[in-house]
């Protein structure tokens, strides 16, 4: 029997019978398989995490945080085997899956122990010593686009504030989540305060979400699932973090010189289509002047033409298959809807490349209403909307202009102007004139992408509960 399931600092066999195909999305072929779960199997982690969690929350926090990092040198020890992992799991082509899947996630564990060395686990006001503890035993639900990082993020501040997990790692890409178990358990984190359950959302994710041994659930998926965990968490009065879908803008302004304008563009369609465009924070509508409509979509088709869809082996790729045959589906049709509502398609097809692997072209409409379904709703692919603006305001109103708000951008030749602009529009994290990543920085949503933030002391802040002792 396989022994699947990391429960109690042990390998561990399912209760499930049911196995799940994992198929490498560029091959088609099957590459292993992994137990469907049970709720069951969900009882068992959750009550070895509880009885775990009175001596990890106990411990001192300089030593969880020890814990915590040699778990991020062990992970870059094995950078290159999980970096394999990913891309034949996930198909993110390897010259990204290196550093943006595996490089992500080491990043996430190293700001987690630097935000606790400062962290204010207990600080005197007035007559008060407010105490931070950990919120308990936290579910941890999280999806396959980025398999490791979206865990790490969650797990390096859940530990080092003193909780314990459980994690529900996406069906789709889960030999990642199992080489992290394989991390924990080389590194001798102690036995229960990290759990690995496999299987179905509907299965083991409500499992999670609804029992009453999990003081937390932290989420990151779709928007329809994520309404799906508050609904259910709401019976045991759970906390609950959410980070949900994206639609972000890259806002450029009138005042940019034509190669600053390039520029823009092209680091627009790079944000766009990393990862094949599967990520919550991809730049998927580039909101331009109306009278550089023209060139910027000469601009966008010169810059797409690099990103030719291949085998993400191969170090020269930039564009890997979608991960699974539904997603190539669910991008093509959207791609279809966009030509149907009378965008014009300026690079890509309605159709999928022919040959194996779940491919889809690197796609660019232009003379896109806002109000249309590809600016609207979130694509998950490598599809790149031009949006015309007429005045600054109005492109303020366009990139407000949905439910969405976890990222976005603005360029300008001014950069007072950039960050004005910035400050007025309703997400996260705003990269300025091509502002590099942060992983310290706080990262979630606004409106429907969702509420709780991810991302150094932030992301500390999400495990803990405030307690005042009145002295």
């Amino acid at each position: 029997m396989k022994c699947d399931l990391y429960v109690d600092g042990t390998w561990t066999a399912s209760a499930s019978a049911e196995r799940i195909d994992v198929v490498d999305p560029t091959t088609e072929e099957r590459i292993g398989d992994v137990p469907a779960g049970s709720s069951e199997d969900v009882d068992l982690a959750v009550a070895a995490a509880r009885r775990a969690l009175p001596s990890w929350s106990q411990t001192e926090p300089n030593v969880r945080a020890e814990f915590v990092s040699r778990l991020a040198d062990e992970l870059e020890r094995r950078q290159d085997q999980i970096t394999d992992i990913v891309v034949a799991e996930v198909g993110t082509p390897r010259r990204v899956a290196r550093w943006a899947q595996v490089g992500l996630g080491i990043v996430d564990l190293r700001e987690a122990v630097t935000a606790a060395e400062n962290f204010p686990f207990e600080e005197a006001l007035r007559n008060s010593l407010i105490v931070r503890e950990p919120v308990g035993v936290i579910g941890c639900i999280t999806p396959w686009n980025y398999p490791l990082h979206q865990i790490t993020a969650k797990l390096g501040a859940a530990l080092v504030t003193g909780c314990t997990v459980v994690v529900k790692a996406s069906e789709v890409a889960p030999f990642t989540a199992r080489a992290l178990a394989e991390a924990v358990d080389a590194v001798g984190i102690p036995a229960g305060v990290f759990n690995l359950v496999h299987g179905y959302g509907p299965i083991v994710g409500e499992a999670i979400a609804v029992h009453p041994d999990i003081d937390m659930v932290s989420f990151t998926g779709s928007n329809s699932v994520g309404k799906r965990v508050l609904e259910l968490a709401a019976g045991t009065v759970k906390r609950v973090s959410v980070e949900l879908g994206g639609k972000s803008a890259a806002v450029l302004l009138d005042d940019l010189d034509a190669d600053d304008f390039a520029k823009a563009v092209q680091h627009t369609v790079r944000a766009c289509f990393m990862n094949g465009g599967q990520s919550c924070n991809a730049q998927t509508r580039m909101v331009v002047p109306r009278s550089r409509l023209a060139e910027s979509e000469e601009l966008a088709a010169e810059a797409v033409a690099a990103y030719i869809p291949g085998d993400p082996t191969d170090g020269d790729t930039k564009l890997g298959p979608m991960v699974t045959a539904a997603q190539r589906e669910r991008v093509l049709g959207y791609i279809r809807t966009g030509v149907k509502e009378g965008a014009k398609l300026v690079a890509g097809s309605v159709d999928a490349p022919t040959g194996t692997g779940y491919f889809v072209e690197p796609t660019v409409f232009s003379e896109v209403d806002p109000d249309a379904t590809i600016a609207q709703e979130e694509i998950f692919g490598p599809v790149l909307s031009i949006i015309p603006y007429d005045t600054p305001g109005h492109a303020v109103e366009i990139a407000n202009g949905r439910i969405f708000g976890i990222a976005g951008a603005v360029w300008s030749s001014d950069p007072e102007r950039a960050k004005s602009v910035a400050r007025k529009l309703r997400a996260t994290q705003i990269e300025v004139n091509g502002g590099k990543f942060n992983g310290a920085a706080p990262f979630g949503g606004f409106k429907q992408s969702g509420h709780g933030r991810e991302g150094g002391s932030f992301g500390l802040e999400e495990f803990t509960e405030i307690k005042s002792l009145q002295l």
